[in-house]
């Protein structure tokens, strides 16, 4: 999706299981002869078409982001905004590291991509747990009745079994949720060399959290704020996880015009 057609352009990366069609309420927001927005869908989401595997390197990040931005006309020089959604957040974080100097701002709302799931990690990073991984998607009986049961011991809040529980609860859904957990695998942004290029570069961040949101937690960013409190910010919004929503968006827009 692209819109607008000014000297600012502002790369958007969604969250999991959405669209770029989710960036389109911030058309309607910003002024179009002053910024140009782009988003993109993801692998294994929106329009996107991946038939390369289940491998989505880095390397294969910036390439193709920097192949939409010729084909969006962005030219050297125009400064560049790098906004994420929880997902998203993750591939703005792993593609200003490869090209920090190029970034002018970056706008993270209740990113992923600040501190390790000890699950994602299990399920992703070694064989033995993908396999496994593999295994449940297609036969997900005992981790429901897990779930279920650690539910009841408050062992798992009840924000969070019921959002696993949506995203393992249909067969598509379950295929989708492999696909796309293992096919990101290699998306893993180094926080200590992202903040020395924030240092080096001056980059601004804006750290954008929901105050109710039980998924990713605002501490996780205020942790990830020390040593670099000159050019970040976070914000708490009266927000669940999905920050990223109309009704949110003067805040966001806040964030990214100051």
């Amino acid at each position: 999706m692209k819109a607008g057609s000014g000297n600012t352009v502002i790369l958007c990366f969604h969250g999991y299981g959405e669209t770029a069609d989710y960036f389109a309420f911030l058309t309607r927001l910003l002024p179009p002869e002053q910024y140009t927005l782009v988003a993109v869908d993801l692998p294994f989401h929106g329009k996107t078409v991946w038939i390369e595997g289940f491998a989505f390197l880095p390397a294969d990040l910036q390439k193709i982001t920097q192949l939409i931005l010729e084909q969006s006309a962005v030219t050297p020089g125009q400064k560049i905004i790098l906004m994420g959604f929880s997902l998203g957040g993750r591939m703005a974080l792993q593609l200003y590291q490869t090209m920090p100097a190029s970034i002018h701002k970056l706008v993270l709302m209740a990113p992923d991509g600040l501190k390790v799931n000890s699950w994602y990690w299990l399920a992703t990073q070694t064989k033995v747990g993908n396999k496994f991984f593999a295994f449940t998607m297609k036969k997900p009986g005992w981790f429901f009745g897990l779930l279920r049961l650690m539910n009841k011991l408050k062992l798992v809040n009840s924000s969070i079994f019921k959002f696993v529980n949506y995203y393992i609860g249909d067969p598509e859904v379950r295929r989708l949720l492999y696909s796309r957990w293992t096919t990101l695998r290699k998306i893993k942004p180094s926080l200590p060399v992202i903040k020395n290029y924030i240092r080096e570069n001056k980059t601004a961040v804006r750290l954008v959290y929901g105050k109710h949101d039980r998924i990713i937690l605002s501490s996780v960013g205020e942790k990830f704020k020390t040593g670099i409190e000159e050019q970040c910010t976070l914000t708490v919004i009266s927000s669940g996880h999905q920050v990223l929503h109309e009704k949110h968006g003067e805040e966001i827009i806040q964030a990214l015009l100051y």
